[in-house]
Order: structure tokens, then C-alpha cells, then sequence
């Protein structure tokens, strides 16, 4: 069924999300599984047999200290780095090995912590480009835009507005996206991977270098598209306050292992969590 929004906006895309299913229904136990993952670049352990799954809908955040091994977690999700033990599963099968192209046509879509956009182009010509991974007409098609190739491009065009809308950017849709505030231009990387329909977005420090303000902006589209759209995520974030008010369960990672993983409240109590991030000095002193 399609989704209607607060302000009784019809999207002109349907969640895939089958959140809410049993498993039996799915046919799959876990949307994504990272299966006892290591990976090394020459003797360098960057994680090491870190083991999650997340489910359909759920805001599942990853945390820990600069080098930990958060964005290698989404390298290895996405097929940019190929894992040498372990496996990860999307749907109960391996895309390991995978190109990252396949990957995302499969429903899993990437922001990125340095924004990843084209400078010269427009906030409507950016987000239309994630719809290129849901093109079905041949290059001949589009190039004569004509018959089934202008449907597609218009059906694509109304995707594009709905998530225009969404996010609160219609103002700036003809602008380029070099002449934008960061915050905006963060939202647009959003909607780019919005428009590739996924079933479960990486989230790379989407609110790094940003004010309250717009953190906050960014934090209330989350839980929008969580709740709107059913839409499962990986978030990767230093704000902690952030993430500890909108995750649905959390993992830490130190030098490449897990150490903890749980509800945002439990993690933030851990003895482990502490540690690694005030050292065991500050957190013997914080104890006493």
C-alpha cells in the first residue's frame, strides 16, 4: 500500500518494508546479517569477527571512537571492501563479493560522512540521479524519450518532487547544490539515496559539521522516513545525545571489535563503553 505522509502526501513509491511480518512470511529471519566479519589491509585489523544483524524498520546505530571500524562495517555492506572471514547476508544470502552496483540494486542505498554530490548540478538533477539504478528502458529509449521511456522518466520526475517535498527542500530545487547551505546539500544526499527505494539506507555521520538546528531538522527527517516509509537503517554518528534518542539498538565498536551492543540505555552504562571512550583513568574517576 502506498504511503501516506502527515500532510496527507501521497508518495509515488511504495515501501518494500516487510516490517510487521514473521519471519516465515518474509522467508528470511533478518534483513541484513554481518556474520563473524574480519578484515585486514596488510596485517592491519580493521574489524575483527564483528557479528550484528538488523531487522526490517529497525534504526540500528553503530558507534565508537575514530578508527574503530564503522565505515569499514559499511564498506564491507556495500562491496567496496571484500571481506577475508566471515560473510554478510542480505535476505539470508550472501552478497559477499558482490559489486557494488548489485548491491544496491538489491535495496541498499549509502550516504556518505564527505558530501558526494555533483556541484554543478541542480537539487532535482542530483536526487534523480539515485533513480538510475530503477531504470528499466534501454539507453536507445531514453536517448529518443519516447513511449514507455517517457512514462518511466516522468513516473521517476514525480518520485523526485515527492522526496523534494519530504524533505523540506522545494525552494531549492533549481539551485545548484555548490551555492547551497551544508545542511541542505546533507539533505539532498539523503534524498539521492531515498530515490533508489531502498530497503535499508547507511547512514554515514549524516549531522557531522552541523548546528543544532540542522541536526535537529536531520534527526526529525529520520524518524520520518523510519516511520513513513518503514524504511531499516544503519546510522554512524559521534553525537551521542542524537543517537542515543532515535536508535532502536545500539553497537560499539574499539579497534575493529564489538564490545557492546543493546538498547541505546544499556550501552550508554557499560563499563566496556566507557572505557573506550574516556580510557580507564577518566573512568575510574567517574565512578568514584
Amino acid at each position: 500500500m502506498a504511503v501516506v505522509t502527515e500532510d496527507r502526501r501521497k508518495l509515488h513509491f511504495e515501501s518494500r518494508s516487510q516490517a510487521g511480518r514473521t519471519p516465515a512470511e518474509r522467508g528470511y529471519e533478518h534483513l541484513l546479517e554481518f556474520r563473524d566479519v574480519s578484515l585486514s589491509f596488510k596485517g592491519v585489523k580493521a574489524l575483527s569477527e564483528v557479528s550484528f544483524h538488523v531487522d526490517d524498520g529497525e534504526l540500528f546505530a553503530i558507534i565508537g571512537p575514530n578508527g574503530a571500524g564503522k565505515t569499514s562495517t559499511f564498506n564491507c555492506i556495500n562491496g567496496v571492501y571484500r571481506p577475508q572471514e566471515g560473510d554478510v547476508l542480505w535476505k539470508g544470502e550472501s552478497i559477499r563479493g558482490e559489486r557494488p552496483d548489485d548491491i544496491a540494486a538489491k535495496g541498499i542505498a549509502r550516504t556518505f560522512q564527505n558530501i558526494e554530490l555533483f556541484a554543478h548540478m541542480t537539487v532535482l538533477e542530483n536526487i534523480a540521479l539515485g533513480r538510475h539504478v530503477r531504470t528499466r528502458v534501454s539507453w536507445w529509449d531514453g536517448a529518443l524519450w519516447w513511449g514507455r521511456a517517457k512514462r518511466e522518466e516522468l513516473a521517476n520526475r514525480r518520485v523526485v518532487e515527492d522526496i523534494i517535498d519530504l524533505l523540506e527542500i522545494e525552494q531549492w530545487r533549481q539551485h545548484p547544490v555548490a551555492l547551497l547551505p551544508y545542511g541542505i546539500q546533507k539533505r539532498v544526499e539523503l534524498g539521492r539515496a531515498l530515490a533508489m527505494e531502498p530497503e535499508l539506507l547507511l547512514l554515514d555521520e549524516p549531522v557531522a559539521g552541523m548546528n543544532l538546528e540542522e541536526t535537529e531538522d536531520m534527526a526529525r527527517f529520520i524518524l520520518d522516513i523510519q516511520e513513513e516509509l518503514g524504511i531499516a537503517m544503519i546510522l554512524v554518528e559521534h553525537d551521542m545525545g542524537l543517537v542515543m534518542d532515535i536508535a532502536d539498538r545500539v553497537m560499539v565498536l574499539d579497534f575493529g571489535r564489538e564490545i557492546a551492543t543493546g538498547p541505546p540505555a544499556e550501552v550508554a552504562r557499560n563499563p566496556d563503553v566507557i572505557r573506550a571512550y574516556l580510557g580507564e583513568e577518566l573512568s575510574v574517576a567517574s565512578a568514584e
